[in-house]
């Protein structure tokens, strides 16, 4: 059974201590396909050493994320065309618009997920999705982007039904993560009338650890509690529900 994490920062310093063991523990659980998002260029060391270390597991993302759009995002930007036109990256990502802790570079977060969309359909490369609070702002960029060119990720997916449906009309397939097993979380109560080919698995660590491990450090192998949850919903098996969530992925990466 190969079990695909489409998001992991398996890159943070949250992971310093233990890194290797963290990641072994995942691929003895069967996640043996880690995708790796950006954050901004502080961190591309990082992820250029975890890709040396696990490269049949590893494959790495480029781009912005919105909650480091600040004074200097243009250079970040610079920064991230530099890299997708040297080397090859399986997504632009995560990029978006985050309005939960700062408004002030709503402008900003615009122009560099706009910028950031156009750069990934040049290259035919999905884009992944971060939302938080902004959902109005995130689909009005994608109307005006969208075309057949356009494809990806809706990354932590946390919205409603309608939100949902609107996302996947945009040629996104919705990222589920350690949310659809909070007794608030919501999403789990209309999930089912989501098509599992629209699903993929992530876990976001080290953040968003799933029940029972919620408020802790998250880790790749706590990804089976979302499948669980999944098995519960869609009334398959975990084998099934690996397999098509995999198969969505490698029809989102080309890998």
């Amino acid at each position: 059974m190969i079990i695909t994490d489409t998001h992991t920062h398996l890159y943070s310093e949250q992971f310093n201590e233990d890194r290797n063991e963290m990641i072994q523990r995942a691929i003895d659980a069967g996640v043996s396909r880690f995708f790796i998002p950006a954050i901004d260029s502080t961190y591309l060391n990082a992820m250029l050493d975890l890709e040396k270390t696990f490269p049949e597991n590893t494959f790495l993302m480029m781009g912005l994320h919105p909650t480091h759009v600040k004074e200097n995002f243009e250079e970040e930007l610079a920064f991230v065309k530099h890299w997708i036109d040297k080397r090859n990256f399986y997504a632009v990502g995560e990029i978006g618009i985050d309005l939960y802790w700062d408004t002030s570079f709503l402008k900003q977060q615009q122009i560099a997920f706009k910028t950031q969309i156009q750069w990934a359909k040049e290259k035919n490369l999905p884009i992944v999705i971060h939302c938080r609070d902004a959902f109005d702002e995130i689909f009005e960029i994608l109307e005006e982007e969208k075309d057949d060119k356009l494809f990806g990720i809706f990354h932590c997916f946390t919205g409603t039904l309608e939100q949902a449906k609107k996302a996947l009309s945009f040629n996104m397939k919705l990222g589920i993560g350690g949310v659809v097993t909070f007794k608030n979380g919501k999403i789990d109560q209309f999930l089912h009338e989501i098509p599992i080919k629209n699903i993929v698995l992530e876990t976001d660590a080290p953040y968003l650890a799933p029940t029972p491990f919620r408020g802790k450090r998250n880790e790749s192998s706590y990804i089976t509690k979302v499948l669980d949850k999944l098995v519960d919903i869609y009334n398959l098996s975990p084998q099934e529900i690996a397999e098509i969530t995999t198969n969505n992925s490698k029809a989102i990466f080309g890998i």
